[in-house]
């Protein structure tokens, strides 16, 4: 309590009421000393006058006043009268409580209190006094407090028990209120930079405190200093006077302030100081003998002192201090922390004493409670690279204090019952009425009770709180491993409480200091995965002999709790080897011993006992002897055979398995690991689940439907043994395996993976089983199968993988896997598709393609397993019946499954499968999506490919009209609905704007358009007409760009198609089998395939024009157009007489309807058709060359194209023609037609009859005709383009002259044999040229005389050519063919040298090689070389003969009188020709004379001669070689009367041998004509003028 005037002066109300006490007090004590002591009294008196006197004077200070009346005061209490003592203890008392007494006074009253201790005058009332003096004020500091206090501690040890007990409980306080004067000191304070002390100066002790340091710090700082050197057996420093000590008190002492004053340690280094240099020195220096003891060595080997032998009392404080130290002072003392941990560690030894372990086990214990510690331990050592790893050795320690306890029973004396007569101990199980065992651990012989229980997180101290015990006290058997047992417990509690908080403390209080420390120093991973990493080794290595030795539930399911605590730990923080471990151990308890390690392929920890096989163990049967006394006597609750193992070779005998109801218990531990901490077991699911596998297997559960497990163990298990208590939790443990698959609809998506590959990977162990063809389990297919069950609100997550690896079991080639493979997967994608949704499944694109993948995936299966197609297309028409009105967007997968059809399949998929096609397309299509149009259209497509059975593909194109027709009738709802959007159709190039209603449309001519293609020509020929008539009735709805597409995308590249098969079809003749007959014209493929290549082209070709109006609005029309005529024109050369026929009339098809609307379009530019004709004409002059090109030599199968095929080529021309650009002589377009008109005329026929024969001999061919028709359309055009006549008359007249000779010579077509008109047979027929070389003859002629005077004609040396081409029929005359041949063509050449020669005449420089060809022509003709056939009658030769005489005549009238302008060569060929014809008629010789009669030509010879005198004797002026003409004639009349002279000799002489007979009539009419002519030119000399025939009759 403060006074507020104690610092004041006595004129105060209350200062003077106190003065008044004062002299009271003062007068009192005089009282009592006036008897026996004079002195003290009247000082006594000295005094009271002394306060009468301040209360007089207001301004006299307290204090003034207070220092004088102590002296009274001591005096008195020198006295040692214990009345006078009391009453001066009472006023030094009065002073202390109204705090009036200052550091001097506070020195007066220490000296009066010191005097009294040593008398030992009322040793408590000092007590109390000094109790008042340092806990009224903090007055008293320095040297008078160290004396106060060494004044208590003297105390302390006097003899009297009330004072020692009175001394300690005040020095305990005294210390105390040391400290917390330097708390509240540093508290009211302001804070300062402290300067760094020198710590030189802090190792040399002294009586001085640091300079740095405030008052009350100093006090405690050399208080502190002493109470270390006085457990040190030291001498103090600042405690002056001490004399006695002991190392027990001051333990105690240095724990009480180190327990309570941490702050303090922590704020001054000076402390801190004192901490780490004396305090930690102490207690290592202490800790010695603890350490060198060995409590297994004999005494008479260790030597020891009884100084050295540890000490239970100091043992025990020290390790309270150290507790101390470790628990608050850890981050202060990292070094020194680490060496009293490690030596903690080492009181753990075997070798140690009993209560020496006990005590280190308690420390322990209380350091594993705070979860903060540890972690501070992982921090600052651990995670160290070079330092101790403080937490592991801790950990390890109590591992090797549990192992230590059983592998070294010799440690631990055996209990005073034996144990052979504790059965029930044993076993762990009652044995008789009434008796349940105690708990505790029972391994290898040797059993431990149950000693202590803890509450979880707490650490009950009991030898630590020994503090009144000085022999080390007795520990119980079973306290060691019953502390041990809650510590490893209560670590696993810390670490989880250090990483997950205290959010799962149940205690709340605990739950608040925890959440206290988690807010001081926040989570570091690192730190708490470094204690996971400490510590797991330890805690599996302690954890599973407790386990294994445990004979009470309850302590098994606290470690089984603990152990599922810290795997859920571990893979919290990703630590899968320790988390995997832990697991391993679980896993490894639940089942037997030796088949854990078999099946599960585990290696037990070091501290068991190895267990090696019998060698003669192969059938895998378990040895007993093996087993542990402990497995051996637990309870059996059921036998079962073991679960087939890869590992196990195929013919080993399986031996039963036993389960104790201690593997049960695992079991369900095992169960609750994975139900609460599935999100964490990551790959550990594996080993859990192989676990559960074994055990569902020997305790005979078997899967039923949703994949829950029932018992329904088979009779054929004969060694099968379950209890009853089991099999009323089989039911049970398969509701708690269902829960546990329940559960992962909680688990994250992770782990949820997690827990499907592990089954997974189970199933494909099981697979790999069956391949050998033994017996799988089921447990992980009907597993995937729930868990997929109970996870469809969040199917997207586990779908994939999950159904991924059903679909791998569907393709197992044993049934059972098959079976339940695809009973899972139907069975799953059944519910999922009843599962209700947010949002509804019918509006969730993404879900339905996602729940019927699988089904669809399923059509992968191999045709061999035709029951999972079976399977899935029932699933398929359950889901229609049930789903069908939600498959919005499933229709796809749907589809796709119905269409997964192959030849493979056999006939009843491919019929389940087309009825399930015909329910859709029935039911359905209208409440179908149009996304899914085009994937009905391609299904039905599919069954029309299929070729088990005809009549479905038949009748799948059917359906492809049933599917155009729905598209007509809804085609405004489609087009509403199309419009917006057109993802899921195909991509149509070079149309990227077309609607989508036109897509869809052309999704069903495209598939239609592969129908058309298929190798069964009944397919093929409905498809097409399918194609063809929808075109026709449904294609006014295409727009211009789908039509565009149709044409390029589907019509085009079908006739490629066509074309390409139509190539590579089979020749050889085709059975139909049965008694079905073909057509000869349809036996082979390859006419099959013409057939279809026919109806194709023609209907494109009709198409195309019909749509053409339209087509032409598009940039391409042009190629179009060329592209048709592309695949016109390889149809016009096709071998096939139908197709090539086909491909022209198609062509004329195009040409004439373009030709038409050409005419009559409004539409375009004027120049659109250029290209097109261009095109048409191009490829007509390809046919035409190609198809006439003779055939090569050696040509087996020689083609030659039809005299039909051939007319119709040369039909098409007119409308070709105008636009063939023929007038342009640089393309030599008129050549090149000229060419096709000449081969295709020189083709040979090879119909039988001949073609020619069919018709009038004088009639021409259809093709002659159409030849004639197209050259008489070039010569009019020629005629009428005066510009280009020059470049075609020329080849015209070529041309025309060419065929001319037709008539006399047929022409050669390759090396062909050709056999004339008469032969018949069926070899190649000439063609009747007569006719067809005539009419060219003619129009030849009259094109010349329309011509003559042309200066390309003159240039031409067209008069020559025509000769040239007349010589051939003149020169052969009757051996022509025809009579009417060189009789047509004399009469045509005499028509040609009336207009021809004049313009000769004129025009010599163009003529000079004309004249020896008429020269020659003339002769040949006048004078044939074959004589007249004998069928010419009389009057025929006399008219050949007035023939003959009219050329003469045009000789005599055309050429002579003109032979000044003629050259000399023919004017010379003439006279003799003249000459020649003047004697012909007379040299012939013949048989008979009748034959004479009928060759002699009189008249002919009659006007040659004229014309030869005539020649020889007129006067011609102009004529420059008058005198070479005149020769001439006298060369011609010496001839003629030298040859008359011979003749008339000849005559004499034969009329004078023949005697009386006559001579033959020619030989007479010879002789006749020599007169005749000797008379004629006798006349002829006589009207010659004079002087002209001189010459002649001289000769």
């Amino acid at each position: 309590m403060s006074i507020s005037w104690s610092g004041g002066t006595t004129g105060s109300e209350p200062a003077i009421k106190f003065l008044q006490q004062l002299e009271n007090d003062l007068r009192n004590l005089s009282i009592e000393l006036k008897k026996k002591y004079p002195n003290p009294r009247e000082s006594c008196e000295e005094g009271i006058v002394k306060l009468r006197n301040a209360m007089s004077n207001p301004q006299t200070p307290v204090h003034y006043v207070v220092n004088q009346i102590m002296f009274p005061v001591q005096e008195a209490c020198k006295t040692k009268d214990p009345r006078v003592v009391r009453l001066g203890v009472g006023v030094i008392q009065r002073l202390v409580t109204q705090q009036v007494v200052d550091l001097k006074c506070a020195a007066h009253i220490t000296d009066t209190l010191w005097g009294l201790m040593e008398a030992g005058v009322e040793e408590v009332k000092v007590l109390q006094t000094v109790t008042l003096l340092l806990t009224t004020n903090a007055v008293v500091h320095g040297d008078t407090l160290a004396r106060n206090l060494v004044l208590c501690f003297r105390l302390h040890f006097a003899k009297d028990s009330t004072t020692i007990n009175t001394a300690g409980a005040t020095v305990r306080q005294l210390i105390s209120l040391v400290f917390e004067r330097v708390v509240a000191e540093d508290n009211e304070s302001k804070p300062v930079e402290k300067t760094p002390s020198n710590l030189e100066e802090l190792k040399v002790l002294s009586s001085s405190p640091p300079k740095g340091l405030r008052p009350c710090a100093a006090d405690a700082y050399l208080m502190f200093q002493d109470l270390v050197q006085l457990v040190n057996a030291d001498q103090p420093y600042w405690l002056i006077g001490m004399t006695e000590m002991t190392r027990t008190f001051g333990l105690e002492l240095l724990e009480s302030v180190l327990y309570q004053y941490s702050s303090v340690f922590f704020d001054h280094p000076e402390f801190s100081f004192l901490l780490k240099e004396r305090v930690c020195a102490l207690v290592i220096k202490l800790f010695s003998p603890n350490i060198k003891y060995r409590n297994s060595v004999p005494a008479s080997v260790q030597q020891a002192s009884s100084l050295d032998k540890p000490y239970f009392p100091i043992s025990m404080r020290l390790l309270r201090v150290v507790s101390i130290l470790i628990q608050r002072y850890h981050c202060l003392l990292v070094t020194e922390c680490e060496i009293f941990l490690s030596l903690i560690v080492k009181f753990l030894d075997p070798d140690k004493p009993c209560w020496q372990r006990s005590l280190a086990l308690e420390v322990l214990h209380k350091l594993c409670v705070q979860p903060m510690l540890l972690e501070s331990f992982c921090e600052c050592y651990d995670l160290k690279a070079h330092a101790t790893k403080i937490f592991r050795d801790i950990v390890n320690s109590l591992g090797a204090f549990v192992q230590s306890l059983f592998v070294h029973p010799q440690l631990n004396p055996a209990p005073k019952t034996p144990i052979e007569q504790s059965p029930a101990l044993l076993a762990g199980m009652p044995v008789g009425p009434g008796v349940t065992p105690q708990p505790g651990f029972y391994l290898r012989g040797v059993w431990l009770p149950l000693a202590a229980t803890f509450v979880p997180g707490q650490a009950k101290s009991t030898y630590l709180d020994m503090l009144d015990r000085i022999e080390p006290p007795g520990i119980p058997e079973g306290y060691g491993i019953s502390v041990a047992y809650a510590a490893l417990l209560d670590v696993i509690r810390s670490i989880s409480l250090a990483i997950n908080g205290p959010s799962k403390v149940e205690n709340a209080e605990e739950e608040k200091a925890a959440s206290t420390e988690e807010s001081e120093k926040p989570k570091s991973k690192a730190v708490h995965a470094q204690l996971i990493n400490s510590s797991w080794c330890g805690l599996l290595a302690a954890l599973s002999p407790l386990l294994e030795a445990s004979t009470d539930e309850i302590i098994m399911e606290n470690v089984l709790q603990s152990m599922q605590t810290f795997s859920s730990l571990c893979g919290q923080l990703e630590i899968n080897t320790a988390r995997d471990a832990f697991i391993t151990a679980i896993c490894k308890a639940s089942l037997p011993p030796h088949y854990a390690l078999s099946m599960l392929n585990i290696v037990t920890p070091s501290l068991n006992r190895s267990h090696p096989h019998d060698g003669h163990d192969s059938n895998m049967q378990y040895n007993l002897n093996a087993f542990s006394e402990n497995d051996f006597r637990q309870q059996v609750v059921a036998v079962g055979t073991p679960l087939p193992s890869v590992s196990w070779p195929a013919g080993a005998q399986q031996g039963p398995v036993m389960l104790t109801s201690k593997n049960l218990q695992c079991m369900r531990a095992l169960l609750s690991l994975a139900h609460c901490h599935g999100s964490i077991l990551g790959a550990s699911w594996y080993l859990i689940l192989t676990t559960l596998q074994h055990l569902v297997w020997i305790l005979g559960l078997k899967p039923s439907t949703g994949g829950s497990l029932k018992a329904g163990r088979s009779t054929a298990d004969s060694n099968a043994v379950i209890t009853t208590a089991v099999m009323a939790d089989l039911p049970v443990l398969s509701a708690m395996l269902s829960r546990l698959f329940e559960s992962s609809q909680y688990l994250d998506e992770v782990a949820l993976h997690h827990l499907v590959d592990a089954l997974c990977k189970l199933s494909r162990e099981a697979m790999e089983l069956a391949y050998s063809n033994r017996e799988p389990s089921l447990f992980a297919v009907a597993k995937l199968l729930e868990t997929g069950l109970v996870n469809l609100p969040r199917v997207e997550v586990l779908w994939r993988p999950l159904t991924n690896h059903l679909l791998e079991v569907c393709h197992h080639p044993h049934i059972r896997m098959r079976e339940w493979g695809v009973e899972a997967v139907t069975y799953l994608v059944k519910a999922a598709l009843l599962h209700k949704y947010k949002p509804p499944l019918k509006d969730n694109k993404k879900l339905q393609t996602l729940l019927l993948s699988p089904l669809a995936e399923l059509s992968a299966v191999p045709h061999t397993h035709g029951d999972v197609r079976q399977k899935q297309l029932e699933c398929v028409l359950q889901i229609l019946h049930s789903s069908g009105e939600i498959l919005s967007h499933g229709w796809p997968l749907v589809l796709g499954i119905i269409g997964a059809v192959n030849d493979q399949q056999g006939e009843v998929l491919i019929r389940l499968a087309f009825q399930c096609l015909q329910l859709v397309i029935t039911d359905f299509l209208p409440v179908m999506p149009w996304r899914c149009l085009p994937l009905c259209v391609d299904t039905a497509v599919k069954f029309g490919f299929q070729t088990q059975e005809l009549n479905i593909s038949l009748t799948a194109v059917g359906l492809m009209w049933n599917i155009s027709d729905y598209f007509y009738q809804n085609q405004d709802k489609l087009s509403s609905s199309l419009n917006s959007e057109e993802a899921i159709f195909p991509e149509f190039p070079g149309t990227p704007n077309m609607p989508p209603f036109d897509k869809l449309w052309m999704c069903l001519y495209a598939r239609l358009g592969d129908l058309c293609v298929d190798p069964r020509p009944s397919v093929r020929k409905s498809a097409g007409q399918t194609l063809f008539s929808t075109l026709s009735a449904h294609g006014v709805l295409l727009r211009q760009p789908t039509l565009h597409a149709v044409l390029w995308q589907v019509l085009f590249p079908l006739l490629d198609k066509v074309r390409s098969l139509s190539s590579s079809a089979s020749s050889e003749k085709v059975d139909p089998g049965g008694n079905i007959l073909i057509h000869h014209s349809r036996n082979t493929a390859q006419k099959q395939w013409a057939e279809t290549q026919v109806m194709t082209l023609s209907n494109v070709v009709r198409v195309f024009n019909s749509k053409r109006q339209l087509l032409q609005s598009a940039g391409d029309f042009t190629d179009a157009w060329s592209l048709l005529l592309g695949f016109i024109e390889y149809s016009s050369l096709n071998k096939n007489n139908e197709v090539s026929l086909s491909g022209l009339k198609c062509l004329q098809e195009m040409l004439y309807q373009g030709k038409g609307l050409e005419d009559g379009a409004t539409e375009g530019p004027p120049t659109q058709w250029g290209p097109l004709w261009a095109a048409a004409w191009t490829s007509w002059l390809r046919i035409g060359e190609e198809s006439t090109f003779p055939p090569p030599e050696n040509e087996e199968d020689v083609y030659v194209p039809t005299q039909a095929f051939l007319a119709a080529l040369v039909q098409t021309l007119p409308a070709l023609l105008p636009h063939a650009g023929l007038d342009k002589p640089e393309q030599a377009q008129l050549g090149r037609l000229l060419k096709v008109l000449h081969q295709a005329v020189a083709v040979p026929s090879q119909e039988y009859p001949p073609f020619q024969m069919l018709t009038n001999e004088s009639a021409l061919s259809p093709l002659q005709d159409a030849v004639i028709n197209t050259l008489t359309t070039l010569q009019n055009d020629a005629l009428i383009d005066n510009a280009h006549m020059e470049s075609m008359l020329s080849e015209i007249f070529q041309q025309l002259l060419t065929f001319v000779k037709f008539a006399c010579v047929a022409p050669q077509y390759g090396n062909l044999q050709i056999k004339s008109n008469c032969q018949m047979g069926p070899e190649w027929g000439a063609v009747n040229y007569v006719p067809f070389g005539e009419k060219c003859l003619s129009m030849a002629v009259k094109l010349f005389l329309k011509t003559a005077e042309e200066e390309t004609v003159i240039k031409n040396q067209t008069l020559q050519n025509i000769l040239e081409s007349l010589r051939v029929p003149l020169s052969m005359k009757y051996s022509c063919p025809s009579q009417t041949t060189w009789k047509a063509a004399i009469t045509k050449l005499l028509g040609v040298l009336h207009v021809g020669l004049p313009i000769a005449r004129r025009r010599p420089e163009h003529h000079k090689t004309m004249w020896p060809v008429l020269a020659e022509t003339l002769d040949l003709f006048l004078f044939p070389k074959v004589a007249p056939p004998p069928s010419r009658g009389l009057e025929e030769i006399e008219t050949d003969e007035a023939v003959d005489c009219q050329v003469i005549e045009q000789l005599r009238d055309e050429v002579l009188p003109h032979a000044h302008a003629i050259p000399k060569e023919f004017v010379l060929k003439v006279v003799v020709l003249l000459n020649k014809g003047s004697i012909h008629s007379a040299t012939h010789t013949s048989s008979t004379d009748y034959d004479c009669e009928r060759k002699l030509r009189e008249e002919f010879a009659k006007i040659c001669f004229e014309t030869l005198l005539q020649f020889s004797l007129l006067d011609n002026n102009d004529l420059d070689t008058k005198e070479e003409g005149g020769v001439a004639g006298r060369l011609a009349v010496t001839a003629l009367l030298l040859r008359f002279q011979d003749v008339l000799k000849q005559y004499v002489d034969e009329e004078r041998s023949s005697g009386q007979c006559p001579l033959p009539r020619y030989r007479l009419a010879e002789v006749s004509f020599v007169l005749k002519a000797v008379a004629t030119l006798v006349m002829s000399l006589k009207k010659a003028p004079p002087g002209k025939g001189e010459s002649n009759w001289y000769t």
